[in-house]
């Protein structure tokens, strides 16, 4: 069964708009499958296959000539030389909807578009389901536990017996041996797989990369470049303080999420959505499934709003805050308990009173599944997170 994903109209879009179409996204987000579904008509190559890989690699002019445009390349980081000739093909030919490029490795892909394809590649990235694109089928859990341990990676939604600890531990496997077994920046797979652990015991929290380097064994300068793998191969995504218009009290280092809760989940070791309810990152877990939602939503829809979080050095909070273009604020408070209390709402007040420019619209998504319009702001259940942005 075809899943329809929320990007699919901005990928139209952006196919009458670019000669060139870039797709990024993490391994198994569904790119090959979104791309056959939309775009059917169209040619598939993919140089994952080694004899195609040989062909690109040995006679690029010829092999644009075999797949000529309109056509999809997935994999395409393979053969980095292509990119130059796919180039001058598209200058020739000077119109819209050519090339359709595909590629897990975001660090490859993007590298070589800056060289070659600058303003003339339209670069999207698609990122593991949202809630919202299968809360209409029958699997979807009644607990939020359930679906922090299972995540949002399409593997495990279309098969139902698969068990999300098995796949998780064979998804990281692979990512270890052919993803980051390639970079030059890492050369010791074992202590990348315990930085990679340590950084799931840190989702949802502000990013201190010394800690994390003394606990790895490693220096501060290694930890940082190992971020940067993590966040360019979409595991990991920094989400930015906020504080214009503030004093020195506030935070100013990034705090750390993971894209997809349930890949987190798997690091931490946890082995069923009951060890969830007691575990002590429970309310992590919860904050990174549910910000990740803001960050694909942002990515599926091209939209220009910026998030944020904002904190000060006394511990009041905001798990995000969202810059929309018009200069509205929307303020968002993330509570894993199921039951609403008026202490939800405390840091809003705290810093709709602080703040010069105000803050728009405040909301609290919580862990249960009453839908509430307060004086101070409207309370969403986790299910229904997706309004937000409404």
């Amino acid at each position: 069964m075809i899943i329809h994903r929320a990007i699919e109209d901005t990928l139209k879009r952006q196919f009458g708009t670019f000669p060139i179409i870039a797709l990024t996204g993490p391994r198994q987000a569904g790119k090959t499958t979104l791309l056959k579904d939309i775009f059917s008509q169209i040619p598939y190559v993919s140089l994952e296959d080694l004899d195609t890989r040989s062909f690109a690699r040995e006679d690029p002019r010829g092999f644009l000539t075999t797949h000529s445009p309109p056509v999809i390349f997935d994999e395409v980081q393979h053969v980095p030389e292509l990119f130059s000739y796919i180039q001058t093909k598209s200058d020739e030919e000077r119109k819209t909807g050519q090339y359709i490029l595909s590629g897990s490795q975001h660090f490859l892909l993007l590298d070589n578009i800056s060289q070659s394809l600058a303003g003339r590649a339209g670069i999207l990235h698609l990122l593991p389901f949202t809630m919202q694109e299968v809360e209409h089928l029958d699997t979807f859990p009644v607990r939020y536990e359930d679906l922090i341990y299972r995540g949002l990676y399409p593997r495990i939604w279309d098969i139902e017996s698969l068990e999300p600890s098995i796949w998780y531990r064979s998804y990281i496997k692979t990512y270890l041996e052919r993803d980051v077994r390639s970079i030059k920046e890492v050369t010791d797979l074992s202590q990348f797989h315990k930085f990679l652990k340590l950084c799931a015991g840190r989702t949802g929290q502000i990013l201190n990369l010394s800690a994390l380097a003394n606990d790895t064994g490693i220096t501060h300068n290694t930890a940082r470049s190992w971020i940067s793998v993590l966040e360019t191969s979409f595991v990991v995504f920094l989400l930015k303080p906020y504080y214009k218009n503030f004093n020195k009290q506030i935070t100013k280092s990034p705090k750390l999420y993971f894209y997809d809760a349930g890949l987190a989940t798997s690091l931490l070791g946890i082995e069923s959505p009951q060890q969830i309810i007691t575990h002590p990152l429970k309310g992590a877990l919860f904050e990174t499934m549910i910000v990740s939602e803001f960050i694909k939503y942002q990515m599926n829809t091209q939209r220009s709003d910026v998030g944020f979080y904002l904190r000060d050095k006394t511990g009041h909070e905001i798990d995000y805050l969202a810059k929309q273009a018009g200069g509205d604020s929307i303020a968002v408070e993330i509570k894993a308990g199921k039951t609403v209390s008026s202490d939800y709402f405390e840091n809003l007040r705290y810093w709709d009173g602080m703040t010069q420019e105000g803050i728009g619209k405040n909301y609290v998504v919580y862990g249960g599944d009453q839908i509430q319009k307060r004086t101070e702001g409207s309370v969403l259940p986790w299910k229904k997170v997706s309004e937000v942005f409404k």
